[in-house]
């Protein structure tokens, strides 16, 4: 059994740190610094103004002239929601998690160390983990709906495999919105009149996929109560180094911050000769509030310059005035010595490297993509006539 672990509005509680009180005033997230200005998570009594995460600041202010926006913190909710994911491995689970608030993990292999049943998981789980809502069903999905059908007076809903149908078939369409490759498929069911599970698992397959492709197929698997198996996340190794800045520091001296924070990075003896594969940019405002912008290296690397280049375009998204500026590795790579350079190797190797490149420019951007110059009448005195752009031919 699946037991997915629900506490509703975390980033938003996060954020609120000492001031939770005010989680009972309409208050929601606001907008991150130089994102899209649509507000996050919402309180109990914003909701009953009709306000919605995703709404645009201005409609939600229009909606509830009241309410009360919050500076996102996505540094102390990552800390927070570590601290819960490290309570559930205190109880033996291995926690898979895609957002804050919400995690999965397998109660199968835990229940000998709790009593030899279920129970004993849920009450040990229950012990670490406090108020949160709790959902156990045979499959991911199915205990994300048990634990989103949960309340204060009831936080814990168990469906087994044998009602585990008549569970999911009043449920609404809406819920497939939690898997973000379907967040688009309700609107459109909805439009077409089908507004439960039920309704969704009933329909034949060959027309879900002639009309959602693939998506359409994952979402009648859903309905019928399958999904893939978990994948636990692997322990974390948290490697940081932060820097306090000076009031006013700005573009050069940030610069030579962030080299500052590269060297210390790659000096410390927990890298172990590995190279970055994805790291985080992260800063404290003086004002309030964080900002943190994750970066994932096509190639892991571990030198300074290719570091620099590929983190400095960040630091012109800083909103305000920073307080501190920090740099965390979010994955390791391979040990440095097994980087490779584009020009290392024969003739082969690098057409084979500069096709791979082209594919992918083109899966991505189009067929316009890569393209090369192509010389038409070099004498021509009108420039127009003397070159244009040709695809670039697959090497």
């Amino acid at each position: 059994m699946v037991v997915c672990v629900l506490i509703p509005r975390f980033s938003l509680l996060a954020a609120l740190g000492d001031r939770r009180v005010l989680a009972e005033e309409a208050v929601v997230l606001g907008p991150e610094p130089g994102r899209e200005q649509a507000i996050g998570e919402v309180s109990p009594l914003a909701e009953t103004f009709g306000v919605a995460a995703g709404m645009r600041v201005g409609e939600a202010l229009s909606r509830c002239p009241e309410l009360r926006l919050v500076p996102p913190d996505p540094e102390g909710v990552r800390e927070l929601w570590e601290i819960v994911l490290g309570r559930i491995e205190a109880i033996g689970g291995a926690p898979e998690s895609a957002r804050a608030g919400v995690a999965f993990f397998d109660a199968g292999g835990l229940r000998g160390i709790h009593g030899g049943s279920l129970g004993g998981v849920l009450d040990a789980a229950r012990g670490r983990l406090g108020r949160a809502r709790l959902g156990v069903a045979p499959s991911r999905f199915a205990a994300w709906c048990a634990a989103s059908e949960t309340s204060r007076r009831r936080s814990t809903l168990k469906v087994d495999a044998r009602r585990l149908e008549r569970f999911l078939d009043p449920l609404p369409v809406g819920l497939l919105r939690e898997r973000s490759e379907l967040e688009g498929i309700p609107e459109v069911l909805e439009r077409l009149g089908i507004r439960t599970l039920g309704e969704l698992a009933a329909l034949p397959t060959p027309a879900l996929v002639e009309r959602f492709g693939h998506p359409g197929l994952l979402a009648r698997e859903l309905a019928h109560g399958r999904d893939l198996p978990l994948r636990p996340r692997r322990p974390p190794e948290p490697v940081t180094e932060r820097v306090e800045l000076p009031e006013g520091v700005s573009g050069q001296q940030l610069e030579r911050t962030l080299e500052l924070l590269i060297a210390r990075m790659l000096a410390r003896s927990e890298r172990r000769g590995r190279a970055l594969r994805a790291v985080a940019l992260s800063a404290r405002f003086v004002a309030g509030g964080t900002w943190r912008s994750e970066v994932t290296l096509r190639h892991a690397s571990a030198e300074p310059e290719r570091l620099r280049i590929v983190l400095t375009p960040r630091l012109g998204e800083l909103p305000a005035p920073a307080e501190s500026l920090a740099l965390e590795v979010e994955a390791f790579g391979p040990p440095a010595r097994e980087q490779t350079r584009m020009l290392d190797g024969g003739e082969a190797e690098r057409r084979g490297r500069l096709a791979e490149a082209v594919h992918q420019a083109r899966q991505a951007a189009g067929e316009g993509a890569a393209l090369r110059v192509l010389d038409v009448d070099p004498g021509s005195r009108i420039p127009e006539r003397r070159a244009v752009l040709a695809p670039f031919p697959d090497p």
